[in-house]
């Protein structure tokens, strides 16, 4: 089942549909440092930026993500790309009050990366609060899954700073940014923390 991409609005960033139409404004958001993206697979050059969107859209057509541009509210500046992706409906049995949904049960949010002015910005947080609203409050999902790279000391601590819980690490999860076997840093939060970690991602856009 394709899912309706949404657009999701915050004060600062908007998350839109990622469409080929986005290929000359995420190659000029990627064109910066490598060095941005050390643990991060981004695509750098336009050919890579298209073959990046393509991919992504057919995932989206199989009905296994949702990907977005977060774009800047301000001027309309696209500053990266996020995504639900390995989207999941669970086989509830006849009779159950999940039976039926059209809404998915389970996913994870990843994919995402911003251009170098954006980094230390809010705009991380704030489309991590949209994307989260929308999956536990529209969706009614019962869990989100995050991964990092193992060596991605930033990154695990912004997860564990939302209220990701720590459940392990997959050896040679996934193939890494520098094209070795990654071993992932695996976190989760479930419907019953949503409320927790929603509060928590509040109280960061205020600070910021």
């Amino acid at each position: 089942m394709i899912l309706d991409p949404p657009v999701l609005s915050g004060k600062t960033i908007r998350l839109e549909p990622l469409a080929l139409s986005h290929a000359e404004a995420l190659t000029a958001a990627s064109a910066g440092s490598p060095a941005l993206y050390q643990w991060s697979a981004v695509p750098v050059g336009r050919d890579a930026v298209l073959q990046y969107i393509q991919a992504a859209v057919a995932l989206r057509d199989a009905g296994t993500a949702v990907p977005f541009v977060t774009v800047r509210i301000s001027d309309g500046v696209v500053l990266g790309s996020t995504r639900f992706f390995d989207i999941e409906r669970w086989p509830w049995p006849t009779g159950h009050p999940r039976h039926g949904r059209e809404h998915p049960d389970a996913c994870e949010i990843g994919y995402t990366w911003l251009t170098a002015p954006a980094i230390r910005s809010a705009a991380n947080t704030e489309a991590k609060l949209l994307m989260l609203t929308h999956a536990f409050e529209v969706w009614g999902m019962l869990r989100v899954c995050l991964h990092t790279d193992a060596r991605n000391k930033r990154s695990q601590a912004a997860i564990e700073r939302i209220g990701g819980k720590f459940e392990g690490v997959l050896r040679a999860h996934r193939l890494a940014a520098d094209f070795t076997p990654r071993d992932s840093f695996r976190y989760s939060i479930v419907a019953a923390e949503w409320p927790d970690a929603k509060q928590r991602l509040i109280e960061r856009l205020r600070s910021n």
